[in-house]
């Protein structure tokens, strides 16, 4: 099982910023050769090749050995449900110090309170001939989120409507302590002048941990989206290149608030890239657009297992669970890209390799979240299929799944690459 790796690569994530450059290294180290937008581009066929946006986002690439006829594409996203860091202090009791923040994404509330937390992200400091972001992670418990005692909120258990102004203020020590200022400045070793800006989010603390009386599940903060941004990318890195296919894995930041920046699904990053490779490969107006109608994208973000205590809340008749295998997500109002031709070439793909699949579907009364599949079709009109692993607690501070389903959702991938998937007609795939 290659449950362990994924760990690895949640505990080295604790931002969308640091999440982007553990992807980098991996490709860096697995001979994957890194670009600039900034800059002319000369790519090699059967080469590979990576480039980021923002930090927070990243589309690696594998070029074929011939023209690309078509392109093998994944989806996922880099960033989860958190508190994003606004000031270093906010105001409050003069005994007590706390960071004031505000929600990013829609979060579980009750999940992030009374749990040791600490910052992590990225800050702009000013250097001697302008300005670099560099990467922290304060490695500590540093911070928590009180919950009101029980003695003074008796029906607590019935339920309760989180304010984020009152309730979810992290507290952060006591008067006279230093600041978060003070910490970020000693860990990056600058002076605090020299700190511009940043963009830091709060983090739980606990590390990835196998659960179950066999290992048979795990537990980790990030599950969504992280899981399969790190699938798409070990299926990538351990697939084979092709004569005519090109290879492309995409990790977007923003999926949480919307996908609507410079860095998100809804940005030109992925029109960009392929315009760039087509360019630099000789490609003209109908070989672009021929690559492109013969190609197919996997839009993989996870689904909804279901509950033991509440199993009632899943769809009677589409009903998925921790290592059932990869989850194929439908939606009749589009919410998900899924229909029967792209569902029926990918399962075909997974029945090959031997990876089990089970399908997804809300609750009729139930209306179901959207994700990036639908948003990146309104910039690249490219087939589309979602997909994901079955999870406990989406949106929770810490998730749990299958121990088996990473490994099932990276073959997937790679089985999904290395197909000689070819279009023949509208509605007529070979593999």
């Amino acid at each position: 099982m290659r449950v362990q790796a994924l760990m690895d690569f949640i505990d080295h994530s604790p931002s969308p910023y640091h999440a982007v450059a553990q992807a980098a290294k991996l490709l860096k180290e697995a001979g994957f050769h890194p670009l600039e937008e900034h800059e002319k581009w000369k790519l090699t066929a059967g080469q590979g090749y990576y480039v980021t946006r923002n930090q927070s986002s990243l589309i690696a690439f594998r070029l074929p050995r011939h023209k690309p006829e078509r392109w093998l594409l994944t989806a996922a996203h880099s960033d989860s449900p958190t508190f994003a860091v606004k000031n270093d202090l906010a105001e409050g009791d003069k005994h007590y110090l706390r960071l004031a923040v505000e929600g990013y994404g829609g979060m579980n509330c009750a999940s992030w309170q009374d749990r040791p937390l600490t910052v992590a992200g990225r800050v702009l400091v000013a250097t001697e001939t302008g300005a670099e972001s560099r990467l922290v992670y304060l490695d500590r418990d540093l911070l928590t989120i009180p919950s009101l005692a029980i003695h003074m909120q008796r029906d607590i258990n019935k339920g309760h409507e989180y304010n984020p102004q009152k309730d979810m203020q992290p507290l952060y020590g006591l008067v006279g302590s230093k600041s978060l200022t003070d910490l970020l400045a000693e860990e990056l070793g600058v002076d605090k002048q020299a700190l511009l800006a940043w963009d830091l989010v709060l983090v739980p603390r606990q590390k990835p941990v196998l659960l179950g009386a066999e290992g048979e599940l795990f537990q980790a903060p990030r599950i969504d989206d992280l899981g399969c941004a790190w699938a798409g990318l070990e299926g990538l890195l351990s697939a084979k290149g092709q004569e005519k296919a090109g290879q492309l894995c995409c990790i977007f930041d923003n999926e949480e608030v919307g996908s609507g920046t410079r860095q998100g699904a809804l940005s030109t990053f992925l029109p960009d890239v392929l315009e760039r490779i087509a360019c630099c490969l000789g490609m003209d107006g109908q070989e672009r657009r021929m690559a492109l109608a013969g190609s197919m994208l996997l839009s993989a973000d996870n689904g909804h297992a279901v509950h033991p205590n509440f199993g009632e809340k899943s769809d009677p008749a589409n009903r998925v669970y921790p290592n059932g295998g990869v989850v194929v997500k439908y939606s009749a109002n589009q919410k998900y890209t899924t229909n029967a031709l792209t569902a029926g070439v990918f399962q075909a793909i997974c029945q090959k390799a031997g990876v089990p699949v089970q399908t997804f579907a809300n609750r009729a009364d139930e209306p179901g979240g959207s994700t990036l599949g639908n948003l990146l079709g309104q910039q690249v009109s490219i087939p589309m299929v979602d997909i994901g692993m079955a999870q406990l607690a989406m949106h929770a501070a810490v998730e749990t799944a299958g121990s088996r389903d990473p490994d099932y959702l990276a073959q997937a991938c790679t089985a999904f690459y290395e197909s000689q998937l070819t279009r023949e007609g509208d509605g007529r795939y070979a593999f």
